[in-house]
């Protein structure tokens, strides 16, 4: 089944009704923007969900010590780098990594196949943010993208387009954040709901590729 992470989580009614509803993983922004949540927010968030949900960092060009700290407040279970990290920095920690990669055009994805991590995140390009536009982009490059691991497709997903992503691109998961939102860091729940209930119907049922979530 593909896996489903819902990103920007603020708050805890948020956080359960996204694990109530079917979701394998969520995120916190630990970096500039309207989703972004405290350590310490995140922390009394995270002491209340169960073990089997997966609990994502997310970081822009921070600190490698900043991180790792941040990692042993939340007991993170991975991190997603969103930003300009290099795949030297990503080597840097012993959790399993999702490198996110903003796509334009194929030279986007050139620099995939330099960075060994457990997923690779595709995300629509912007040059004013590193994530969050709430925009798609082609999804024929993230099909290509397939060959070099497991696949987390994002970008402008809601409950109305996510079926013809996953016919058409077959990634490994889906991740969602303003598709499912009533105001940035608010999600609606009606549409949280909606939207892992159309992703566990039309997921495809072969196994797929061994991923970190």
């Amino acid at each position: 089944m593909t896996k489903i992470k819902v990103c920007g989580i603020t708050n805890l009614e948020d956080a359960l009704v996204v694990i109530d509803s079917g979701c394998d993983a969520l995120g916190f922004v630990f970096t500039r923007s309207p989703r972004t949540i405290s350590p310490e927010e995140a922390q009394i968030i995270i002491e209340r969900l169960p073990s089997s949900i997966k609990k994502v960092g997310v970081f822009v060009n921070e600190d490698i010590l900043r991180v790792k700290e941040i990692a042993k407040i939340c007991r993170l279970d991975l991190l997603q780098f969103h930003g300009d990290e290099t795949p030297d920095y990503c080597l840097m920690f012993e959790l399993p990594i999702i490198k996110a990669f903003r796509i334009k055009d194929k030279e986007s994805m050139k620099r995939l196949n330099d960075y060994q991590v457990a997923a690779y995140l595709l995300d629509s390009y912007s040059e004013e943010v590193y994530g969050g536009t709430g925009k798609g982009f082609n999804w024929e490059l993230a099909k290509e993208a397939k060959a070099f691991g497991p696949i987390i497709l994002a970008g402008g997903l809601n409950s109305s387009n996510v079926t013809r992503a996953i016919k058409e691109v077959e990634p490994y998961g889906v991740d969602v954040s303003s598709g499912v939102e009533e105001s940035p860091g608010q999600k609606d729940h009606l549409k949280i709901r909606e939207f892992i209930r159309v992703v566990r119907l039309v997921s495809l049922r072969e196994e797929k590729e061994a991923g970190p979530l």
